[in-house]
């Protein structure tokens, strides 16, 4: 009786088979990476960017007719012919402006708070963002994904330091916050007016940063001669009582500046009016002479 060879092309498909299972299976932890038809994908309900600049998006558009898209998109699969845009928003609309009929993309299953803060980390690392814009992205990131700083840090790739800089932006004036967005004033600029916690102040030092085209380290001096002394300051304030704080509040908000009514006995007292600069003073004058 003779030995039957064994069948080499059973064993050679065997192999390939294992293979096959084997990409399937990494495939399907990893996500996969396939041409959707444009018509399939909906929009980002939780895109975090509304703001696109036209010239960007027109030469974004051009590079797409001539060497397509080569960085896919991303989205995850929430019906048979369905998609739903992950990140890459800006692809997706300039494929739709270059006529193209469908863009390679990566799918993902995700949730939808798996999907807000892949949309927002994505985001971040956008070249073309606005300081605000990250700012914007990272406390979406803090208050809707339930992050902490020192995660919120680690999943961007960024020291904690970095992190809460561009956080402590949101507490600045919108008029200042606006300045920002427009690239009018840097973030190290912005960074130098947070140190200065009165809001009035803070609006006073970015009217004559931008009057005078200060410097950052000019400005950083300048903030510096309202920060000295700001503790004693506020103990004196605090001493006072809620109605004094009140009426002291009225007062420098009508004048646009610093105001400290120091109160003595027998119901005597002073009010202290800052100004900033001379056209400062002239502009008080104005106001108390009306």
């Amino acid at each position: 009786m003779t030995n039957k060879r064994p069948d080499l092309g059973k064993g050679i498909r065997a192999l390939l088979e294992n293979m096959d299972s084997s990409v399937s299976n990494e495939a399907s932890i990893l996500g996969s990476t396939t041409t959707i038809p444009l018509d399939q994908i909906e929009v980002n309900p939780f895109q975090p960017r509304h703001d696109f600049d036209e010239n960007a998006m027109q030469e974004l558009t051009d590079s797409i007719k001539v060497h397509g898209i080569i960085q896919p998109i991303t989205v995850r699969k929430i019906s048979t012919k369905k998609y739903q845009l992950i990140a890459g928003e800006r692809r997706l609309r300039a494929a739709k402006m270059a006529d193209l009929s469908e863009v390679p993309a990566f799918i993902r299953t995700a949730d939808d708070e798996q999907m807000l803060e892949m949309a927002l980390i994505e985001n971040t690392h956008r070249e073309d963002l606005n300081a605000m814009e990250v700012a914007i992205n990272y406390k979406r990131l803090i208050d809707e994904c339930n992050l902490k700083q020192e995660d919120l840090a680690e999943k961007v790739g960024k020291n904690r330091t970095t992190v809460t800089n561009y956080l402590r932006l949101l507490k600045l004036p919108p008029e200042i916050q606006q300045a920002i967005k427009n690239k009018t004033i840097t973030m190290a600029h912005a960074r130098a007016i947070i140190n200065v916690e009165d809001p009035l102040v803070q609006l006073h030092i970015f009217k004559e940063m931008l009057k005078h085209e200060l410097s950052v380290r000019a400005v950083e001096s300048l903030a510096r001669q309202f920060t000295t002394g700001r503790k004693s300051t506020a103990k004196k304030s605090a001493t006072l009582p809620p109605a004094y704080q009140r009426i002291q509040q009225t007062i420098a908000s009508h004048l646009a500046t610093k105001v400290l009514i120091k109160r003595k006995r027998l119901g005597k007292g002073e009010i202290v009016i800052s100004f900033f600069s001379d056209s400062d003073l002239e502009r008080l004058a104005e106001l108390l002479n009306d």
